[in-house]
């Protein structure tokens, strides 16, 4: 029922994830970032809670095979999960259980990952990669191209109603966090709103760190 990938801009050092699926809501249960730490993607049957419990064993030390194989080892029902954890170097590691549904797929690439289940063939994953590699800009819109080009090469075995977006950078909160919830053409709708928000994440952040500089925030009343 999912596409994700999980990637790292080796520029910046953002960090970042996108997911679409399906689901309604899918990037709220599915995609964790931190700043500094790494990027986990947790899906199929999903468990949020382990897209945190495999940062935080990252935040404690131990290394992105370690994390995610201590989250293997101890979590339930583990068998049906799908687990990409990407760490703040851009090594990569990934679990798909026994039960993952339909035909699955992962690809660990340069400075990415990407996972998928219910698709329509088993190329999927590579197409993300692939158009992640071979992008530039700003991590996010990497992160939506390389969605777009999952849906190109097959997509899931049915339509996708949801997605979203996460990048991190030094604050503890994501600098990008878009997400459409549900709609019949939930990427095209996602790069809208990213190409919409872009020039708008400074000024933000700025509001933020040092409100004395921040740009007119263009509300009744304020000059």
């Amino acid at each position: 029922m999912t596409l994700s990938i999980a990637g790292r801009c080796p520029e910046t050092g953002m960090l970042g994830g996108a997911v679409t699926s399906s689901s309604i809501c899918v990037a709220s249960r599915c995609l964790f970032t931190r700043a500094g730490v790494g990027a986990a993607l947790t899906q199929n049957v999903t468990d949020p809670s382990l897209g945190d419990k495999m940062l935080s064993l990252l935040a404690s030390g131990m290394d992105v095979n370690a994390s995610v194989s201590r989250v293997v080892s101890e979590a339930n029902h583990i068998e049906w999960r799908q687990l990409v954890l990407l760490d703040a170097g851009g090594r990569s590691a990934i679990h798909t259980g026994e039960k993952v549904l339909g035909k699955h797929s992962t690809v660990q690439g340069n400075q990415c990952a990407a996972a998928a289940n219910l698709l329509a063939n088993e190329n999927v994953p590579q197409a993300m990669v692939t158009a992640f590699e071979q992008s530039s800009g700003h991590l996010a819109h990497r992160l939506i191209s390389a969605l777009e080009a999952g849906i190109k090469a097959g997509g899931e075995e049915g339509p996708v109603y949801s997605t979203g977006v996460q990048v991190a950078q030094t604050v503890s909160w994501p600098i990008v966090d878009l997400r459409v919830d549900w709609d019949d053409d939930p990427i095209s709708r996602l790069r809208t709103i990213w190409n919409e928000y872009q020039p708008q994440l400074e000024p933000y952040l700025t509001r933020a760190l040092n409100p004395e500089d921040a740009p007119s925030y263009g509300v009744p009343g304020n000059p």
